[in-house]
């Protein structure tokens, strides 16, 4: 009985989970920095990160039903949390596509997984992309909310190269309240998305 109460202490947990390290960011760093640019004194009305949602897009599953299940598992490995199987909402001949036909995947992040998700993306994923040179200044919904788009998957540390051969693209948005795009970008610009630098105009020659 002594023995399985140690093993049973050894497995149980030292204690609550260390608060993630974006997560920290964004309290001790972006708000005070935000309140000050933006001159507001309520820190509910300043920008936040709601969720963040990735989604791929199989359409050789069309053909292929292997291709979204290997999607799927490459979505759980990279951000740990379960997909769901997005659908076809009608039928287009041109393509041999049902309605209804799986051809895809998806995981909103919430909470602790979305700020470890957005920590590894911007730390280790995107510096890994081939020729990087920051992301678009301007793919703003005009709500405040902001795609990105990955050519493949494989920047992602998390999958073995040699399990998954197929190059798989995603699709990348942060769901930002209370924010232009504006403030939006510059919310996620202290959390570390590393822009392209914004081209100055030229002025025009004095004739």
């Amino acid at each position: 009985m002594a023995k399985k109460a140690k093993a049973a202490d050894a497995e149980a947990p030292s204690g609550p989970a260390a608060t993630p390290r974006m997560q920290t960011k964004y309290v001790k760093e972006a708000l005070p920095a935000l309140a000050e640019k933006f001159g507001r004194s309520n820190p509910m009305s300043l920008p936040r990160l709601e969720k963040i949602v990735v989604n791929m897009g199989v359409g050789i599953a069309t053909q292929e039903k292997k291709h979204l299940e290997t999607a799927v598992e490459a979505m759980g490995l990279i951000t740990g949390q379960k997909p769901i199987i997005t659908k076809s909402r009608k039928a287009i001949s041109a393509f041999k596509l049902r309605e209804d036909q799986p051809i895809g995947c998806k995981v909103t992040l919430r909470g602790r997984k979305m700020y470890e998700f957005f920590d590894r993306l911007v730390s280790i994923a995107l510096p890994r992309v081939r020729d990087f040179r920051g992301v678009n200044r301007k793919a703003f919904d005009g709500n405040g909310s902001y795609s990105l788009g990955l050519s493949e998957q494989l920047v992602f540390p998390e999958l073995n190269p040699d399990k998954f051969l197929r190059v798989q693209g995603m699709n990348i948005t942060f769901v930002v309240r209370n924010a232009s795009d504006d403030e939006s970008r510059e919310l996620l610009r202290i959390l570390g998305v590393p822009f392209q630098a914004e081209v100055a105009k030229k002025e025009p020659k004095a004739t």
